[in-house]
């Protein structure tokens, strides 16, 4: 029940009552409040588990990277993110700024993690040469029209349960769902659109049985 709860609640553009009345549906009645817990107390644990797995068998050797506006509170943020070459989410960070150290500091978080790519592709934005220049890495940059798309179109999975969640109210929040909900996409992201019909009913079943094991 807990595993699913937090399944639809972070994989779907659905809002905590949205998931409490599907669950009442199926015979499950609890509060939309029991639903916030849920994801909060076991999202991130389900998320670390999908990230230790992925990273023994993926290539990060090349990286996107972007940023995009999210309002916490009313108050302007800018929410860093690397994804990889198919699209996967990678690493993030919150800030208030749009400058050099920021780009910096998500740089190292990003390498300390993944290690040095072969390559970082970039939008025209000064402070990611600035940054990239600093640790020695500017030689590995691309930057041009339409090469960063993948960073791009990454971000609308987000943007949905953005919406869906009316806003965040605090950063701290910001950056737990981010975490959880980069994993958990990522787990479930299957390049519908590059596949044929019955390969992605494979890689589905797949996705939604090792999301069973995971959650167990």
């Amino acid at each position: 029940m807990i595993r699913l709860a937090v399944m639809m609640y972070v994989r779907y553009p659905l809002s905590l009552r949205n998931v409490e009345d599907l669950l009442h549906e199926r015979g499950i009645d609890i509060c939309h409040e029991t639903v916030r817990f849920w994801w909060n107390r076991f999202g991130p644990l389900f998320a670390g588990d999908i990230r230790k797995r992925r990273m023994r068998a993926r290539n990060f050797s090349r990286w996107h990277v972007d940023e995009v506006f999210v309002k916490v509170n009313g108050e302007l943020h800018y929410l860093w993110r690397a994804v990889d070459h198919e699209g996967e989410v990678l690493e993030f960070f919150v800030g208030k700024t749009r400058d050099k150290a920021a780009a910096l500091k998500f740089l190292k978080k990003a390498m300390k993690r993944y290690g040095r790519p072969e390559i970082i592709v970039t939008d025209g934005l000064r402070c990611y040469g600035a940054a990239m220049r600093e640790l020695g890495n500017l030689k590995r940059r691309e930057v041009g029209q339409w090469k960063n798309n993948r960073a791009e179109n990454s971000h609308q999975p987000f943007r949905r349960r953005e919406a869906a969640m009316l806003k965040f109210r605090r950063t701290k929040t910001l950056q737990k769902f981010a975490a959880v909900h980069g994993q958990i996409h990522n787990h479930f992201y299957s390049e519908r659109h590059l596949v044929s019909r019955q390969i992605y009913k494979q890689r589905r079943s797949a996705a939604l049985a090792e999301w069973w094991a995971v959650a167990a």
